[in-house]
């Protein structure tokens, strides 16, 4: 959205009555009815096929119904003001992430739980273009508002940067995925420093909004190990559910041990 439509939908939101981004009823940005799949809990997603190197992975709500509008509404359609609601329930995918508990309280990921270890953030960062279509990045802002939502110390740390221009994986074959995120994201030198001299001592959780192949959480958890830091877990709003031959990957009631 250009900047002068910001700033339009800005002062216009100072005299207009706000309504949901989903449904239109007056009242908050996302209304309790639109925003009762991202009420939690938080289930453990695994992508079928499941790429190879993919972190411990823990998703909000399926990508689908009020949820997808709610994101795309936010992505792409200007409307920050619903950055409050998605990212209580990002917060819910990054506390499962790090403490390692599911719906039933069972362990998966972050080593069994960060205890009383600092947990440190890594959004995915958008590509160059996007972040100046969407007015930042989005990722960065929702990690940023899901930290203050927990009830722990939580660092977020801006540690990885595209690497070069990123595709967009909608249009890309299944097949390629793999490769056109190979070597997508790298480290940001002083970042990486901060981290690694506390690697002891901090449990670091990959965050972004969408999970579908789940290459891209694979390349940024490489360029995390390449840092030398290891990426414990990830947390994700939503997770694609996509069929392959018959099976299914989505959301899962039982957990999935990394």
């Amino acid at each position: 959205m250009p900047p002068a439509n910001r700033m339009f939908r800005a002062a216009a939101g100072l005299v207009l009555p706000s309504s949901c981004a989903v449904c239109r009823r007056p009242g908050p940005p996302l209304c309790p009815v639109c925003a009762d799949p991202l009420h939690g809990p938080a289930r453990p997603h695994l992508p079928r096929p499941c790429p190879p190197g993919l972190p411990p992975l823990w998703a909000t709500a399926s990508y689908q119904g009020p949820a997808r509008a709610a994101l795309i509404a936010y992505k792409e359609r200007g409307r920050r003001d619903l950055t409050a609601a998605l990212a209580r329930g990002l917060a819910h995918a990054v506390r499962a992430a790090s403490t390692g508990t599911g719906p039933a309280g069972a362990g998966a990921g972050a080593g069994g739980g960060a205890g009383d270890r600092l947990v440190v953030l890594v959004p995915v960062p958008s590509g160059r273009g996007a972040a100046r279509r969407r007015g930042g990045d989005h990722v960065r802002r929702l990690a940023r508002a899901a930290a203050v939502q927990l009830d722990r110390p939580v660092l977020v740390c801006p540690l990885l940067r595209p690497a070069r221009r990123l595709a967009d994986l909608a249009s890309v074959p299944a097949a390629q995925r793999a490769a056109a995120r190979s070597g997508a994201f790298v480290a940001h030198a002083q970042c990486s420093a901060f981290c690694a001299e506390r690697a002891d001592e901090i449990v670091v959780i990959m965050v972004d909004d969408l999970v579908t192949s789940g290459y891209t959480l694979v390349e940024a958890a490489t360029a995390v190990r390449r840092a030398g830091l290891v990426a414990h877990g990830a947390a994700v709003l939503l997770a694609t559910q996509r069929r392959f031959g018959g099976d299914v990957g989505g959301l899962c009631s039982a957990p999935i041990l990394g």
